[in-house]
């Protein structure tokens, strides 16, 4: 078979700190999918918890162990490998399923965003608009229209032709349009067309929900200010911590050249740990309901032990 493979150069002294970079990011990964499952495990199990917005909570820390294992498992092989290679088509795969699932986690923050407003803004029509069929509707509209999105790119960037196959990078990302031989105004257009509808848009539909809320929340009283703090600082907390690292994802391509290897390498660091390890911290330890019960389960451990 004609298989191309491409080279990850983004890797630093991976020779001298190979099994450093490893037993540091093997236990980053095993905390990722151990806290993520814990908080869905949780949700899953307790019956309380069978509302939408935990639904939704649930849903964006899937979205967290699927990034993380699109990643992490060769990652860590490349660690310990002497060639840090990749098939071009596992890389187109890579590719796919990090933009698929990082427009799924704005579009989910955008489901719960609105679920918030309707809570808060709309309380006696709560039951009504948020019925189970709404909450499933917005789950897959969620993943359905990034994947649809993001395959689109897939299929175009298979029969473009490579002139290089060097990436500047420790996974597969956008910086593989650098190999191409030649770049496509069309394809750059329906880029931004996608960053639009991904992210740009549920980020403002976001910023939107918030302001309508906040005004309600600053003519109710103390109590239900309390209220609307506990439900919507989390989400706020993740929006802005997501945001800023795709935000990173996106200049750090465009600006290649500017970045040194090493900086490039910390920062690509920070977008596949930081996010998916914060969310269960953040989610279990502000949202009342999810750290009752987690309090439980370590209470149990620890009693049992």
């Amino acid at each position: 078979m004609n298989v191309t493979y491409i080279s990850l150069k983004g890797h630093v002294e991976i020779e001298k700190y190979r099994y450093c970079y490893f037993f540091m990011m093997l236990p980053v990964y095993i905390l990722i999918v151990c806290s993520n499952c814990t908080i869905i495990s949780l949700i899953v199990i307790h019956k309380n918890l069978h509302e939408p917005m935990y639904i939704f909570i649930a849903a964006l820390l899937t979205n967290s162990v699927l990034f993380s294992t699109n990643i992490y498992p060769k990652l860590l092989t490349d660690f310990l490998s002497n060639e840090q290679v990749i098939s071009y088509q596992a890389c187109l795969f890579q590719i796919f399923v990090f933009y698929s699932l990082s427009g799924s986690e704005f579009l989910l923050l955008a489901a719960m965003s609105y679920d918030r407003y309707v809570s808060i803004c709309k309380p006696l029509q709560y039951a009504i608009i948020m019925r189970k069929k709404t909450v499933f509707i917005l789950l897959g509209l969620a993943w359905i229209v990034p994947l649809i999105h993001i395959a689109i790119f897939t299929v175009v960037f298979a029969n473009l032709e490579l002139c290089s196959f060097t990436l500047k990078g420790i996974f597969c990302n956008n910086s593989i349009n650098y190999l191409f031989c030649a770049g496509s105004k069309a394809l750059l257009t329906f880029g931004l067309v996608t960053l639009f509808n991904i992210a740009i848009l549920p980020m403002l539909f976001v910023i939107f929900t918030y302001v309508k809320i906040l005004t309600v929340v600053y003519k109710s009283c103390r109590e239900v200010r309390r209220k609307a703090a506990q439900t919507c600082l989390p989400h706020l907390l993740v929006l802005i911590n997501y945001s800023c690292l795709m935000t990173y994802d996106i200049i750090i391509i465009r600006l290649e050249s500017s970045f040194s290897k090493t900086a490039r390498f910390i920062m690509t660091l920070q977008i596949i740990m930081y996010n998916p390890l914060c969310n269960p911290i953040i989610y279990g330890l502000k949202m009342t309901e999810i750290y009752k019960h987690l309090k439980k389960v370590f209470y149990k451990i620890r009693h049992d032990c």
